[in-house]
């Protein structure tokens, strides 16, 4: 795979979700149902403290018991969480999440500020494509440039 970055390659114009420490569990859940995301980063003042996921819901709060309308995501996030800089490779980020079994990484700023989270799906649409493009040079090599996979004498 080359040599890509997290920012810009990766992840960009990103909106991320943030929520503080002392936001309950139901706040976040509600967020990320309406947004559709199984993270939430914890900050406090741009800083990071902490990532809630849906398996930190599940193991944490359902798993033990604990009432989502008032368990602070303090108490359930997973505090100063592995994270990569913006500048970090797409490579980097796949072989820490294999080997830590993550499916989503904070990107934090040499200054400290969060600049986004990368998840195992946006690693999975890079690899994707660069499949693809694999492919489709293979195909020209073999084939010459005229040939193409949609033409009708393919």
């Amino acid at each position: 795979m080359p040599a890509r970055t997290l920012i810009p390659d990766v992840i960009s114009g990103q909106h991320l979700t943030c929520l503080p420490p002392t936001a309950t569990v139901r706040d976040a859940v509600l967020v990320m149902a309406e947004r559709r995301i199984s993270a939430v980063l914890v900050t406090e003042d741009e800083r990071l403290s902490g990532i809630f996921t849906e398996r930190d819901l599940a193991v944490k709060v359902v798993a033990a018991g604990l009432d989502a309308g008032t368990t602070p995501l303090s108490a359930v996030m997973t505090a100063g969480p592995d994270t990569l800089p913006p500048d970090a490779s797409a490579q980097d980020a796949l072989d820490l999440m294999e080997s830590r079994r993550y499916r989503h990484l904070p990107v934090v700023a040499a200054d400290g500020t969060v600049a986004g989270i990368v998840s195992i799906r946006d690693l999975f649409a890079i690899v994707r494509a660069h499949l693809e493009d694999e492919i489709k040079d293979r195909e020209a090599f073999m084939f010459g440039s005229h040939y193409s996979v949609d033409s009708p004498t393919a």
